[in-house]
């Protein structure tokens, strides 16, 4: 599939180990990604740098093959961008944010303006001023979606909505893969992700330390799992397995973590009689953090 957004070496060193470091990154047209990593990690730095908004202090990065730098203005119209916070528009109201950048675009459809601001309840007649923090991020969604782009470049989108809004937002992004659009989705929030992302890059200390399918990082899996036996416990059935950690008994009940595939454990209890089973599953958020936290320091070059 052809690239829609394409990174090379894209590098923004602020000095001190901050910034970001040799991005080798392509997303497929159509493709819905997820940018994963903890504030500060260098998510909205790549993004930026996506935008042409700061220039890289080496390597290249292009949108449906144009230059983010040298054709940042036609970059910019095929681009739907919804910031991780929205410039101060003070006294102005909704509707003129709305009006003001459908012109900048030759104009927009309203009825898409007015299907998306009742969809996320949004009051377009109040002052930007008068905005909760939820209220900006709905009107953020809406000068992103409402002009149908071919890309969408999200930075932390979910942020500050309520949960029925969220579902919202997931539609909307589901809606506009259907019709065709490749969406960037940033965030520190793996919950997020699992509704609409197929793939996820995971980024750390400004490094891409992983890209992979979502089913890929479900198999990291480590459960904590708790056996009960009909009789006194066995801990030394599970003693010496792969992956076993953290191994505990007390009278009838056995715990421990289980690290990768559950069949050594599965073949340890056959023919024992067990009352009861129980495997924790971790959410995908504990599956990142594992992951994160595993790492080896680095020191950026």
């Amino acid at each position: 599939m052809t690239a829609a957004i394409k990174t090379q070496s894209l590098t923004k060193d602020y000095g001190g180990g901050r910034g970001l470091f040799a991005l080798d990154l392509e997303v497929s047209e159509g493709e819905v990604f997820g940018y994963l990593g903890p504030n500060g990690a260098g998510k909205s730095t790549t993004i930026r740098l996506l935008m042409g908004m700061i220039h890289p202090s080496r390597g290249a990065a292009s949108i449906l093959g144009l230059d983010s730098m040298r054709r940042s203005v036609e970059v910019k119209r095929l681009i739907g961008y919804m910031p991780g916070e929205l410039p101060q528009f003070g006294g102005l109201r909704g509707r003129d944010i709305a009006g003001h950048f459908g012109a900048l675009r030759g104009g927009v459809d309203q009825a898409r303006v007015k299907e998306i601001t009742e969809r996320l309840d949004l009051d377009l007649g109040l002052k930007f001023r008068q905005y909760s923090t939820g209220n900006k991020r709905k009107l953020g969604i809406l000068l992103a979606f409402m002009h149908r782009p071919k890309v969408l470049i999200l930075d932390e989108p979910s942020s500050g909505l309520d949960p029925l809004n969220q579902q919202e937002l997931f539609k909307l992004v589901r809606e506009a893969k259907a019709a065709g659009a490749t969406v960037f989705l940033s965030s520190h929030v793996l919950s997020e992700v699992e509704h609409v992302c197929e793939r996820v890059g995971i980024i750390r200390r400004g490094r891409l330390v992983r890209v992979a399918r979502l089913d890929e990082l479900h198999e990291m899996r480590v459960r904590r799992v708790e056996v009960e036996f009909a009789g006194d416990a066995q801990p030394q059935l599970f003693e010496g397995l792969p992956g076993i950690e953290n191994l505990e008994s007390n009278r009838h009940r056995v715990t421990f973590t289980a690290r990768g595939s559950f069949e050594p454990v599965a073949d340890a209890l056959a023919g024992n009689h067990v009352v009861n089973l129980a495997s924790h599953e971790p959410t995908l958020e504990d599956v990142f953090l594992t992951y994160y936290e595993d790492q080896p320091d680095e020191v950026p070059a």
